[in-house]
């Protein structure tokens, strides 16, 4: 039995290590992982990366070194087609940063394949968008954001001494959890580039404003909770507008639907969601409108059961009509239906279905607080509205139990202690 696995997101991942400690380490299967980056980051830790909390450098994990510790193979590959018929998948060539070529185009069969591809931000086809604006997909746009940064703010510093009014202004569009959390975590970076040298940027020097289509923050809160994080922002200096549609964008300038031109030094889109283009386009697989591959209550694309599809890139349709939102808690739920689905197909055992249990929304903002809800049993099923070090405690817990997927308990309780270690000895923000 040949396992390949598309995709070294949280999902991918999880299930790759899973997979490898059941079956790979035991002969019983190849277990292959095939991602077009060398290393993992956990997606939700970006925002941290571009504003210099966290680096990745340090914090990243190496696909080769985590497969040769958990019993399945890494290969360098982007994913472009699957031949269905004849069970292959199509790998593009891969370039490096420079335009050379590292591995040419290629092909790897396969007996049961998994896409945990992800998604990418949904530009909505808004004119000059990704010729003038960054995203933040992946950890090389997280740290390319942070090297201008870095940047900015040392010109801004050298500059303040001849023009005292002079502004950085940075502007991100889309109001959901990136926007927020990265909004948050620009102005305590702000504070620590004070704190290592670069003292003459007070906060009357960096405007971040963050624009928002809809009527509110974070749509994925309750009214009220969304209310707060406004507050929030508004409280730390942000400027928030909102039902404010960008119609497109220009070099150093986003241009509202209304004609306003709100003009950046950094500009950055955070606006929905979707999966690549091309999965669209590929024969024989069900989608729907932002490109998921539809799948069966098992996690089996509709339309071949050789094919299962996790996290962001599949779309699982709840009974009310709505589909399972892309969120890391969805990824990671769904990997552990696969995993325990794969083997106990391979038993000749009946398969489950998969249920998504929403377990809440929470949104850190950087060293200030964090806000959300929890879903569960209080008082008969009802949601529970947290802040401050309960919700900061929370939100820091999905990420530990991520790395508990990774590594098991022991490693993870160690990887705690370095965190802690590395906090107290290196700089508390990255600073090149």
């Amino acid at each position: 039995m040949k396992i390949v696995i598309v995709g070294g997101g949280a999902g991918g991942l999880e299930l790759a290590t899973y997979l490898g400690n059941k079956l790979g380490r035991k002969g019983q299967a190849d277990v292959i992982l095939i991602d077009q980056n060398q290393t993992h980051l956990w997606k939700p830790l970006l925002h941290e990366v571009a504003a210099g909390s966290l680096d990745a450098e340090v914090d990243s994990l190496s696909y080769r070194a985590h497969a040769a510790a958990h019993g399945f193979v890494f290969k360098l590959g982007r994913f472009e087609n699957v031949d269905k018929v004849n069970r292959r998948i199509a790998l593009a060539q891969v370039m490096d940063e420079d335009g050379v070529e590292v591995l040419p185009p290629r092909s790897e069969s396969y007996d049961q394949l998994v896409i945990a591809i992800g998604s990418s931000c949904n530009d909505f086809d808004t004119p000059g968008v990704a010729q003038y604006s960054q995203f933040l997909e992946q950890s090389q746009q997280a740290q390319k954001f942070h090297r201008q940064l870095v940047n900015y703010f040392v010109k801004l510093n050298r500059s303040l001494i001849d023009d005292p009014d002079k502004i950085l202004s940075i502007v991100i569009v889309g109001g959901g959890a990136t926007g927020v959390e990265l909004s948050a975590e620009l102005f305590n970076a702000r504070q620590l580039f004070a704190l290592y040298g670069l003292e003459r940027v007070t906060p009357e020097h960096m405007r971040v404003t963050l624009l928002e289509a809809g009527p509110r923050l974070v749509p994925a809160l309750a009214e009220e909770v969304s209310e707060s994080v406004r507050a929030e922002l508004i409280k730390l200096g942000a400027d928030i507008r909102l039902d404010t549609r960008v119609a497109k964008a220009e070099k150093n300038a986003f241009v509202t639907a209304s004609g306003e031109i709100i003009e950046a030094d950094l500009m950055l889109w955070a606006a929905g969601v979707k999966v690549p283009d091309f999965v669209a386009e590929i024969e024989g697989l069900e989608t729907n409108r932002i490109n998921q591959i539809l799948v069966g209550p098992t996690m089996q694309a509709t339309t071949d059961d050789s094919i299962f599809v996790i996290g962001d890139c599949a779309g699982f349709e709840l009974d009310d009509g709505h589909w399972v939102p892309p969120r890391a808690q969805s990824a990671h739920q769904m990997a552990d239906v696969v995993g325990k689905n794969i083997i106990r197909g391979m038993k000749g055992k009946p398969l489950k279905n998969f249920t998504y249990r929403d377990h809440g929304s929470l949104v850190s903002l950087s060293q200030y607080t964090a806000i959300g809800v929890l879903m569960g049993n209080f008082g008969s099923g009802q949601s529970l509205n947290v802040r401050g070090w309960v919700a900061r405690m929370a939100y820091i817990s999905l990420y530990r139990l991520h790395q508990i997927a990774l590594h098991g308990w022991f490693k993870a309780s160690l990887l705690v202690v370095a965190d802690k270690i590395n906090h107290i000895v290196k700089p508390r923000l990255k600073l090149h």
